[in-house]
């Protein structure tokens, strides 16, 4: 695998312009973001923001997708949640680092490339789930700690504040986009309404109320974890779901980029700079991520398609550690909710209603499961799901396309086979012959049939053996060499066309 050089030479000034400034839109959106997961992971808020800025940085210089925005993701702050409760963050480094690996060597194998498979159905349900995931996950700043120390929803004038402050930011983005080209609206936005919040006093939740993003530069260590296969054990299951949520989630991301954009990423490449990332924010103290959905939208949307949105997303980030938390913690969280509530509104593929009678109704079924389980379960589950149904619906009509046609030749019965004999079919197939009241010499021609798997074979096999047990002769024609190999009665088969 090669990785093409990046030249901010072959940038213009006005691309860098829009590139350097959607990474800085960027950046104010993922501290909040990373905060929060890191908190959802149970671990420290600058665990997150490490995450966030390793993460980001080295995906961006070595991915397969310029312009895709990676750091730390809720998907996979609620997986480590239980490693970090049950054994300590040391074991979550430690199993960052072996994800790391696993999608590495993912990208080597070139599996990645197995994403193009995912049906459209699949993508739409995908892209819709995380919509309503988005939208649903800034309600959370809409609730404050009650005198039990519940979360309770805001009432009274803090809620109107809150109403008021994010309906303002996305009335600014929605004009800011139609007149100012040269600067990020969301961005614009959030300096407007910061500045007329500091400006009038208003009294609401800040970036800086949710936790301090101060701090120094990552640190290199090996996780503090025994060297034994008793820890090799407990990582193991634990970095496998990593890997496979961050590369579902990233993959996933890259499609919907690649569909925005019209270009194309490479998912192999894409792999192996994800698996590089965790591997090297394992021994920095991060928690590792993958692909932001949310991050990227808002990247992309600002006009940036290269490689240095998102490396100055992740250098302004670290600058907002190190030198500028101040300015950053007073940030009203209203802002950063408006902007995530048009990055979910622009997401969501409203085109589905519009089609929604066009289409099959299998196709609509596996738009609303994946939405649904994406949103009250889990991405990689929600994907896996709606492929696997697809793939259910694929098999089924394709099983009810097999067509037998049975004529006479003299006294010799021909069955013509049009179709794809395979496990959805095989019933239908072996159906179609009455083998005790047939003629006594039967033809089964296969011109224009192909057999797929073994539950094809073993149909085969049990027509043949039924004409057998009736003391009736069968004839196979035109089926395959390999397949006509694995027929345990071909002894007793007079007749066959092998094709080369």
């Amino acid at each position: 695998m090669t990785f093409k050089k990046f030249k901010i030479s072959q940038l213009s000034s006005k691309n860098m312009r829009i590139e350097i400034l959607a990474g800085l839109t960027v950046a104010l959106a993922l501290v909040p973001e990373a905060i929060a997961f890191a908190f959802v992971a149970g671990v420290d808020p600058l665990v997150g923001l490490y995450a966030a800025f390793m993460v980001g940085l080295i995906t961006s210089v070595f991915g397969g997708r310029p312009g895709m925005i990676s750091g730390a993701t809720g998907g996979l702050a609620v997986v480590m949640v239980h490693l970090v409760s049950a054994y300590g963050v040391e074991y979550l480094f430690a199993a960052v680092i072996l994800m790391g690996v696993i999608q590495i060597i993912i990208g080597l194998l070139k599996l990645g490339k197995f994403v193009r498979m995912i049906p459209h159905s699949v993508m739409l349900g995908f892209v819709n789930g995380l919509a309503i995931v988005i939208f649903l996950a800034q309600l959370a700043q809409f609730k404050v700690a009650g005198i039990d120390g519940k979360l309770v929803w805001l009432t009274g004038s803090s809620l109107w504040i809150m109403v008021g402050l994010v309906a303002l930011t996305m009335i600014i983005i929605y004009v800011a986009s139609k007149f100012i080209k040269s600067v990020p609206a969301p961005l614009v936005a959030i300096v407007i309404v910061t500045i007329f919040v500091g400006v009038t006093g208003i009294q609401t939740k800040s970036v800086g109320d949710i936790a301090s993003v101060g701090g120094g530069l990552p640190k290199f260590g090996i996780p503090m974890v025994p060297m034994t296969l008793e820890t090799l054990k407990i990582i193991l299951p634990h970095s496998l779901i990593f890997a496979i949520i961050g590369l579902i989630e990233s993959l996933m991301t890259l499609t919907l980029v690649d569909e925005i954009t019209e270009t194309k990423g490479d998912g192999n490449k894409e792999c192996v700079g994800q698996g590089f990332a965790n591997l090297v924010t394992g021994f920095f103290g991060g928690m590792g991520g993958c692909a932001m959905i949310g991050q990227s939208m808002i990247n992309v949307e600002a006009g940036a398609k290269r490689r240095l949105s998102g490396i100055s997303a992740a250098l302004f980030l670290l600058g907002f550690i190190l030198f500028g938390a101040a300015l950053i913690e007073i940030i009203p969280i209203a802002v950063l909710v408006g902007v995530m509530f048009v990055v979910s509104i622009s997401t969501f593929e409203w085109s589905s209603f519009r089609i929604a009678k066009s289409i099959p109704k299998s196709d609509l079924c596996i738009i609303i499961l994946v939405s649904v389980v994406t949103v009250f379960v889990d991405l990689a589950i929600a994907v896996i799901s709606g492929v696997i149904v697809a793939s259910l619906v694929f098999a089924w009509e394709k099983g009810k396309r097999i067509d037998i046609d049975k004529h006479m030749e003299g006294t010799t019965g021909i069955y013509a086979i049009r179709g794809a004999l395979f496990f959805g079919s095989v019933r239908t197939f072996i159906d179609s012959f009455d083998t005790a009241n047939d003629v006594k010499d039967v033809v089964i021609d296969f011109s224009h049939a192909r057999i797929f798997d073994h539950s094809a074979i073993e149909a085969i096999n049990t027509v043949t053996t039924k004409y057998k047990k009736n003391g009736k002769t069968i004839h196979l024609r035109n089926l395959s060499k390999e397949c006509f190999a694995f027929i345990q009665s071909s002894k007793d088969i007079m007749e066959v066309n092998i094709i080369y």
